[in-house]
């Protein structure tokens, strides 16, 4: 499955992350290794460790890996003033990349101003930064998210995320099909929560999606399959890492 995907450049894809409430220390140590063994293009971690990972991925000679900040995280809920205040505090930090997630009740509530300008305001805070926001699909209808997709990339997003990972449903390529079918080539694509194997990465790659968030359990075990179909055998401890993955 896919021709388009060079399976030993995967990383390229692939948005490592370790975003949720119980990460440790130990857990981002790992992710910078993966990050640096794979030559993933981002790495995310809660905004109260971001100044470490940005530490960590210099002392580990890790250059080609973005630094992403979240906003918002995970309920999106915040006022507009926080979200800008703090992307403009992790873009102080280093970060490359902003990943918002909106405000889904101001969408579910048909407020659509309110939920565009919410955008709008941490695109202008970012200035040429990337800006991915994430519309929680799991809480919204197939119109809310044609709607969603539509009104982020009229606010300046760069990309419609699908999710944080926090959610009760996983992304689904159908979920990928409806966003792409909405927008087209105006904004880039990025799948999150519940892309746990490569089939489903390599299949959402085909209907235009662009880039992954994956969490570092899942994300290991991607680069294992990847890997082994290009016959090379390659297993990566990951005792340092939960039993819940998330994003």
């Amino acid at each position: 499955m896919s021709s388009t995907v060079d399976l030993k450049q995967i990383g390229r894809l692939i948005d490592v992350s370790a975003v949720r409430t119980d990460v440790t220390i130990d857990e981002i140590d790992k992710m910078v290794e993966v990050a640096k063994k794979f030559d993933c293009i981002c790495a995310f971690a809660m905004p109260s460790f971001t100044d470490y990972l940005i530490e960590q991925l210099k002392a580990n000679e890790v250059s080609n890996t973005f630094v992403g900040g979240v906003v918002g995280f995970p309920s999106g809920a915040d006022t507009t003033e926080i979200k800008v205040l703090a992307a403009k505090q992790l873009l102080e930090k280093g970060c490359s990349e902003l990943d918002m997630v909106v405000n889904v009740g101001a969408l579910k509530s048909n407020r659509d101003q309110t939920f565009k300008d919410d955008i709008k305001a941490v695109v202008e805070a970012a200035g040429n930064t990337p800006v991915k926001t994430i519309l929680e699909i799991s809480y919204l209808t197939d119109d809310e998210i044609k709607r969603g997709s539509t009104l982020a990339v009229e606010a300046g997003a760069s990309f419609v995320k699908t999710g944080t990972g926090w959610g009760p449903k996983p992304t689904t390529v159908e979920v990928i099909k409806l966003i792409k079918s909405t927008i087209g080539d105006s904004a880039k694509i990025k799948a999150a929560g519940g892309v746990r194997d490569l089939d489903t990465l390599l299949a959402m790659v085909e209907e235009g999606c662009s880039r992954f968030g994956i969490g570092i359990r899942s994300a290991i075990s991607i680069f294992e399959e990847a890997y082994r179909r290009e016959g090379i055998e390659l297993t990566i401890s990951d005792e340092n890492t939960s039993e819940t993955d998330r994003y």
